[in-house]
């Protein structure tokens, strides 16, 4: 399905074509996408630029979830997606793409603009994990707490959820202290 304010390379438009119109002022790109440039970029966009990357069984999520979330400027270089269908995939999906096979949980993901991404809480439990295993998205964290009220408490439950994965128990630590603070708003 195409949107009409959102232009993948050979949908419509050639790459070149989308690239002068980039240069022209015309579109300006949105993920691997282009949109107009006087549209407003919104999560549906954001999402709907990612449909190269994924089909029904797969799902968006961690830093390039919390893009679509709005808790990042930019998307990331490699995206991340997970397997949320019970068969295994055989082969890797793309280079661009970091692809984590274990099962995402159906509740875990919601559907946008046609492409399945974690939700908001599981977006900042994931996140609140990488930040323990030593990755660079404490900005990520600190969006996501600030983006509404009870979303930590929410990751917590998600957390507590997702059975066994790496970082749970510092991850569920640092939530629980923010929440025992009362400030679900700062990381660093």
């Amino acid at each position: 399905m195409s949107w009409p304010f959102l232009y993948v390379a050979g949908d419509r438009l050639s790459e070149v074509e989308l690239r002068c119109a980039r240069l022209d002022g015309d579109v300006v790109e949105v993920g691997d996408a282009y949109m107009p440039a006087d549209a407003i970029e919104t999560r549906e966009l954001r999402a709907a630029s990612l449909r190269t990357y994924v089909d029904d069984g797969i799902a968006v999520t961690h830093e390039s979830a919390a893009w679509v979330h709005g808790a990042r400027d930019a998307p990331p270089r490699r995206h991340a997606v997970q397997r949320r269908s019970p068969t295994r995939r055989g082969a890797a999906i793309d280079g661009r793409v970091r692809f984590r096979d274990q099962e995402l949980p159906a509740d875990a993901a919601t559907l946008i603009a046609g492409v399945w991404v974690t939700t908001p809480a599981r977006t900042l439990a994931d996140l609140v994990r990488a930040l323990h295993a030593g990755d660079d998205v404490a900005d990520e964290v600190d969006a996501l707490l600030a983006s509404r009220p009870g979303i930590a408490q929410e990751a917590v439950a998600a957390l507590e959820r997702a059975g066994s994965v790496h970082h749970k128990r510092p991850a569920l630590a640092f939530l629980r202290e923010r929440l025992a603070q009362g400030e679900e708003v700062r990381t660093t």
